[in-house]
């Protein structure tokens, strides 16, 4: 097959935009809170570059605020974003197959970036399914860097309250996750996410159900796979 560079372009942009938004602000609210504790924007710029952890820089933060070791910063930052595991086995075959491309995939799979690229299962003809993905991946991550770099350079102009922005992520996954049931011939493994992930939130509580929803979710779906092989069988 013939492939189109313009094409797969454009789709790839296409496909991050809506990360696009989120990303901007969330950044700029790293960026803010990065020069509050004496970091300019070239340490956001490569500290964007470099961890790309969302949540983990967040509290890279306050980590570097009180003083912590490295050794700390790297413990904390490797369990709260130990849930990437998790996405990275869903892709690991499929990104192998995408040759020099898969390090930079597995790098840039962040919880939006791995909900945009479960949000199709195949592309239209002219697009480099590889490349596409590839984009995807850059795009956002080019995404957060502008937001980190704006953030800073606003920081030393502005006082700007970001309280509740965070939650722009929030809705961004709902979003995705919406598009996602109404694409799907079978909505069976998107309410088992929800249970999942409704029940460990009573047991574990806001601050740590993520990892064992996670967790039960994968399990829960993997014993199930006959169920919702035949399921998605007969929604065909």
């Amino acid at each position: 097959m013939k492939y189109n560079k313009k094409k797969t372009l454009s789709f790839a942009l296409k496909k991050s935009l809506p990360v696009l938004f989120g990303y901007l602000f969330l950044g700029s609210a790293f960026g803010i809170m990065l020069y509050e504790i004496g970091y300019n924007w070239i340490w956001a710029t490569v500290i964007s570059l470099l961890v790309y952890a969302g949540s983990g820089q967040f509290l890279l933060v306050s980590l570097l605020a009180s003083g912590e070791n490295l050794l700390n910063v790297a413990v904390m930052t490797f369990f709260i974003n130990s849930r990437h595991i998790f996405y990275g086995l869903s892709f690991i075959e499929k990104f192998r197959s995408y040759s020099w491309r898969y390090p930079f995939l597995i790098f840039t799979l962040t919880d939006e970036t791995y909900g945009v690229n479960t949000s199709f299962d195949s592309v239209p003809d002219g697009v480099h399914e590889g490349n596409a993905r590839y984009l995807i991946g850059l795009f956002d991550h080019i995404y957060w860097i502008i937001g980190s770099i704006i953030g800073s350079l606003a920081g030393q102009l502005i006082s700007i309250d970001f309280s509740g922005i965070d939650f722009s992520m929030t809705a961004l996954f709902v979003v995705i996750f919406i598009d996602q049931m109404k694409s799907k011939n079978s909505k069976l493994s998107g309410f088992i996410g929800i249970f999942c992930a409704v029940i460990c939130l009573a047991i574990f509580g806001p601050e740590n159900f993520i990892l064992p929803a996670l967790v039960i979710t994968v399990a829960v779906l993997y014993g199930a796979k006959p169920i919702l092989n035949n399921d998605m069988k007969g929604g065909e």
